[in-house]
């Protein structure tokens, strides 16, 4: 190796490792704020957040990640990758210290959708560094490190938001991010290029509004329909049917359009559209999963927040490991097995949760996390891969924006309307034992379970907390079972659309001679 190539590669490990450690920010904020969520609900110690604010809470990260996704990679092109990738890193930090310091459940929303769009300029932008940095028979590996601080995030963001939340406020779990900010801004300074493209995309203001405002509006009405108003209210179908209607209309004009920044042409790959459904089904049940396990563990078991960032560790390292065993195995064996039969696990996985009570054992629960990270891992690895290489190679870039996006918009379904299970079973549940009460107790305790115990501890009436676990557990039965069906029909999806054609079967030569 001459000194220059030697001097090439230093200069690239430089350049990826300030990558990676930049990407770890995305990857906890996706975890980390799930350990706070109880304290979040007290009325007490946190925010007095109902579940509809929390689901926004959640969701609001993952929506604005999906709509500026591509506004992203376009701005990148025009103003150089680096700069994007700076105004990116910026907006998180400035967006956690606003979340850290809020002071209502309102203010925390608009601060995670604000780190939702830091972490959507930091992506693509990244991906586009890579490319530029890397030779093609080294960028494989340098994309397959940086995807793996995903893995490093979403291990990390429960221990940490663990730590700081059982020993500080609910508002430092977002203070971590600030000194990866720092040191990623130095990092960035010194070693990252600035690349730009010589034909540059033009940005997509109009489907950037469209979109956002689609999928805000959707989400918008499936999670008012959780909060005791029924399905049938104009406030929930009126923006439902609005969302969907701009969310057509976004479809549309991109559909028009001759350079979209969002291609729906490139769904008429039967096995791009069948991995992207699968992968959004797989988000969507993953979600709503993580969202009520919080709950169950730290709200009807009494577990603390660091021992519940400890109890979803394994599902964490089975996700890791599963991750390069899904993709040595698809070498062998396809897409399809691998990829279809790994959804089909998580999807028992989640059927297993029915089984969850107040005193399942710790050690099947940890054991059952371990089976479903695995099983994801199996899943995503495979599959992602396998939806890009079905395109041509000047589309994708593009396949990659829209696989990230639909996971994203999977999250946010998957948190507004999972929740809205969640929180519609539970008070349906918990209402016969709240029918005895003065209506202004009713009315205090029936949001949520963290509220019926807040009014149980102030009655004392131990009674009246029992209940509310006893609720929490029916409804949580009620969301996993969903979840279940949702991934069980990705996984079913995956098997149809890559099953292998069956071979020509030569005609009988008795048949040959005859004709």
């Amino acid at each position: 190796m001459t000194v220059r190539d030697l001097s090439t590669r230093v200069r690239q490990r430089r350049v990826l490792s300030v990558l990676v450690f930049a990407a770890v920010l995305i990857w906890i904020d996706t975890t980390i704020l799930g350990i706070a969520l109880e304290r979040l609900a007290d009325p007490v110690g946190g925010l007095n957040a109902t579940p509809g604010e929390l689901q926004w809470a959640v969701g609001a990260y993952s929506l604005l990640f999906a709509t500026a996704l591509f506004a992203a990679g376009a701005l990148g092109d025009r103003y150089g990758h680096r700069t994007i990738l700076v105004i990116g890193i910026l907006c998180f930090g400035a967006a956690s210290i606003w979340a850290a310091w809020a002071g209502n459940a309102t203010s925390l929303i608009f601060a995670r959708g604000l780190m939702g769009l830091g972490g959507a300029l930091m992506m693509p932008t990244s991906m586009a560094i890579i490319g530029v940095t890397f030779t093609p028979e080294r960028r494989a590996g340098a994309i397959a490190a940086w995807s793996a601080s995903s893995g490093v995030g979403v291990a990390l963001g429960p221990l940490i938001g663990g730590v700081l939340v059982d020993h500080f406020w609910w508002g430092s779990v977002f203070l971590v991010n600030l000194p990866v900010v720092a040191l990623a801004l130095i990092g960035i300074a010194l070693f990252v290029p600035n690349p730009r493209q010589e034909q540059r995309r033009r940005p997509d203001p109009a489907g950037l509004v469209l979109s956002t405002a689609g999928l805000a509006a959707l989400t918008y009405g499936l999670i008012e329909a959780g909060q005791d108003n029924g399905w049938g209210t104009p406030r929930v179908w009126g923006p439902v049917l609005a969302g969907l209607a701009l969310l057509a209309g976004f479809i549309v004009m991109e559909w028009r359009s001759r350079n979209p920044s969002f291609d729906p042409r490139l769904f008429r790959n039967r096995r791009f559209s069948a991995g992207n459904a699968a992968m959004a089904a797989l988000f969507f049940g993953m979600t709503g999963q993580m969202f009520f396990g919080n709950f169950y563990l730290q709200g009807a078991r009494g577990m603390t927040a660091l021992e519940t960032g400890l109890t979803f560790l394994p599902g964490a390292v089975g996700v890791a490991f599963g991750s390069g065993l899904g993709a040595g195995l698809a070498r062998r064996y396809g897409v399809g097995p691998v990829s279809g039969i790994g959804l089909l696990v998580v999807a028992a996985t989640f059927l297993s949760n029915l089984t969850f009570g107040l005193h399942t054992s710790l050690l099947i629960f940890c054991a059952i996390g371990l089976v479903n990270g695995v099983a994801m891992g199996c899943s995503i690895a495979p599959a992602v891969t396998a939806v890009i290489a079905v395109l041509p190679p000047d589309r994708m870039g593009a396949g990659s924006a829209i696989n990230n996006t639909v996971r994203q918009v999977g999250s946010v379904l998957g948190i507004a309307l999972l929740g809205t299970v969640l929180t519609s079973a539970y008070r349906d549940g918990i209402a016969p034992a709240l029918a005895s009460f003065p209506e202004a107790a009713r009315d205090a305790a029936s949001p949520s379970a963290e509220h019926t115990r807040a009014v149980a501890d102030a009655l004392r009436r131990p009674d009246l907390a029992d209940a509310a676990n006893d609720a929490f557990i029916s409804a949580m039965h009620e969301t996993a079972f969903w979840a279940a069906v949702a991934v069980l029909l990705g996984g079913i999806l995956i098997l149809v659309a890559f099953r292998k054609p069956r071979a020509a079967v030569p005609e009988p030569e008795s048949a040959l001679v005859g004709s």
